[in-house]
């Protein structure tokens, strides 16, 4: 069972779950998507092999975290971050970032390549300089409302996340309403602008840990070739193709998480 508790990080609330592993393993940090609170990975931690002591947080100004008072980097996301399980009594970790959090995934492997032994990329990319999503999805990204308003998160689901939430978008107001706690909206825009310019394409080459790469085929917001992209780059990945869109991760939590099990304890 997860214990959700805060944490201070150079004087800095922190909302943070731990689902203490069975085993004497490593952690594995989870880095949420734009707007999403810790709540919305549950399914796939609960699908996590029991041996793995999972973490994941609230940024600030999202969910349980109080509204930092200015607009962040990466790079201090990521020392955050690495704090945050430093607190926890955790020097070695594993780190999983999805969407918006696949970049601060990126960012801490690189910033940390002592302590973070091993990656995974969910439907995310190089940043600034990426194959983009069509225009009109990149315009419905730029605001919470889909957190906020469950008629509008249906109306837009198909659109944004694809995959099987084409035929069944109440799937995705479900994931988004019955569990995320939506922060501030100035919460959402602070995330927006760390993303602002930031590019992990001349790091890429530099991350030394294993990496493993999950994507689907029909994903609006992060195309395939994104993907394929870092395929290339990272001196040590692998690719796993699926056919769904950009909730996967969540929606498919039973053969994912089995997945990513396998590619932590190897």
């Amino acid at each position: 069972m997860s214990r959700v508790r805060m944490v201070t990080v150079d004087g800095r609330e922190v909302r943070v779950s731990v689902r203490g592993g069975t085993g004497p393993g490593r952690p594995l940090l989870l880095c949420n998507g734009i707007g999403a609170s810790l709540e919305v990975l549950e399914p796939f931690v609960d699908a996590l092999d029991p041996r793995i002591t999972a973490v994941s947080f609230d940024v600030p100004g999202v969910g349980g975290s109080p509204l930092p008072g200015a607009p962040y980097r990466f790079f201090g996301m990521a020392r955050l971050a690495a704090g945050m399980l430093h607190e926890l009594g955790h020097d070695e970790f594993d780190v999983l970032g999805i969407s918006w959090g696949g970049a601060l995934a990126q960012q801490t492997a690189f910033q940390y390549p002592r302590r973070c032994r091993r990656v995974v990329l969910v439907s995310t990319a190089t940043g600034a300089l990426m194959v983009p999503a069509h225009p009109r999805v990149l315009a419905r990204m730029a605001t919470p409302r889909r957190y906020r308003d469950p008629e509008y998160a249906r109306s837009v689901a198909a659109e944004l996340y694809g995959g099987q939430v084409r035929a069944h978008p109440e799937r995705s107001a479900a994931l988004l309403h019955s569990a995320s706690r939506p922060g501030p909206w100035r919460g959402y825009l602070y995330q927006l602008l760390a993303g602002l310019g930031w590019t992990s394409l001349p790091a890429l080459p530099l991350i030394r840990q294993p990496v493993l790469i999950l994507a689907g085929t029909d994903d609006p917001i992060i195309p395939i070739a994104n993907a394929r992209i870092m395929r290339q780059l990272l001196p040590h990945a692998r690719l796993h193709e699926y056919d769904d869109g950009h909730l996967a991760l969540v929606t498919r939590a039973a053969e994912l998480g089995p997945l990513v099990s396998d590619f932590l304890t190897a």
